[in-house]
């Protein structure tokens, strides 16, 4: 059962409820504060993720050409394209409860939203993840994110932040079934060095949070399509070769 992606999904949604009733209630400092506390915890999660790695140079070599082929195909640009398709008749739907906000930051910040939750590397991570292992700590965990972060942007955006949490149940379902089709080609390192990259992206996830560095986090996503691979490539074939 996919528990793990029903509990982020709706923490998604009662925190967009949540911060649209009480946003207006808020002070600024402590909803900026509070998302510096919440990308903090997403570098914990990573950093404990990247624990787990067995084969680094299988783990590093992965992130960077990972990286470079999504930069090079523009993934990044195309996730916003399809937010950018998304937010449209969620705005005609339902529009911002802060007057204070353009039309054009209000839709930017949209994107970012349905970027931030239906395509961000933790929440694929998680997913492949539980529907691999069947654990969804990771899911669960960052369910808490979540709800936080939900509130925080729809404190601004009022309750079309909510709304999100319906593309990224389809999209993270999707990954959780898929996954368990790949489990039975894995090994226990790999599935270890999987873990460890998408700890990396939840690290650069929370940095990115924090406004320490903005890093390309949709553009990374392919790296973790490379992990399994190159992990049984290295462990298979190189390592024999070098003893």
């Amino acid at each position: 059962m996919p528990i793990g992606v029903i509990i982020d999904a709706a923490s998604v949604a009662v925190g967009g409820i949540l911060g649209a009733l009480a946003g207006h209630k808020l002070p600024e400092n402590l909803k900026v504060q509070l998302n510096i506390v919440l990308g903090l915890c997403s570098m914990g999660m990573g950093i404990s993720a990247v624990g787990l790695m067995k084969n680094m140079p299988a783990v590093i070599f992965a992130i960077v050409l990972g990286s470079g082929i999504g930069l090079a195909i523009g993934l990044g640009g195309w996730i916003d394209k399809g937010a950018e398709a998304m937010q449209r008749p969620v705005t005609r739907l339902l529009h911002s409860q802060n007057s204070s906000m353009s039309q054009e930051e209000f839709t930017a910040t949209l994107v970012t939203v349905i970027v931030l939750f239906c395509a961000s590397g933790t929440g694929i991570y998680g997913s492949l993840d539980a529907g691999m292992t069947g654990d969804s700590t990771i899911l669960i965990s960052k369910s808490i994110l979540d709800l936080f972060t939900a509130a925080v942007f729809a404190c601004n955006l009022g309750y079309v932040v909510s709304l999100v949490a319906l593309p990224q149940l389809v999209i993270f379902l999707a990954l959780f079934f898929g996954a368990k089709g790949i489990l039975p080609m894995t090994t226990p390192d790999m599935i270890a060095d999987f873990k460890a990259c998408g700890g990396f992206l939840m690290v650069a996830t929370g940095l990115r949070m924090t406004k320490i560095k903005s890093f390309p986090i949709a553009d990374m996503i392919p790296a973790m399509v490379l992990a399994m691979p190159f992990s049984w490539l290295w462990s298979s074939c190189i390592v024999p070769l070098l003893g």
